[in-house]
């Protein structure tokens, strides 16, 4: 699992807006989308029901506390190797 999607993934979890994400992570709209996107092809799961608002979806709310640790985990492991 790419740690750069599951960055986006968080972004767009925290903020509810693909945009907003975008910007927070410093890259542009549609490469945060298909970074999204392609973590949803992998895991088989859509994340977010897009419409007027962003919402997660139900595989959504189970991954966002897995996503957190993840990335706890590998910030700390780069540490630690530093």
């Amino acid at each position: 699992m790419n740690l750069t999607f599951l960055r986006y993934f968080l972004a767009v979890a925290d903020t509810s807006s693909f945009t907003v994400a975008a910007e927070r992570c410093h890259v542009t709209q549609p490469t945060l989308s298909s970074g999204v996107a392609r973590l949803e092809e992998e895991l088989g799961t859509r994340l977010f029901d897009r419409g007027r608002r962003t919402r997660l979806t139900i595989a959504g709310q189970r991954l966002l506390p897995h996503a957190r640790d993840d990335r706890g985990m590998a910030g700390r492991a780069r540490r630690a190797a530093r």
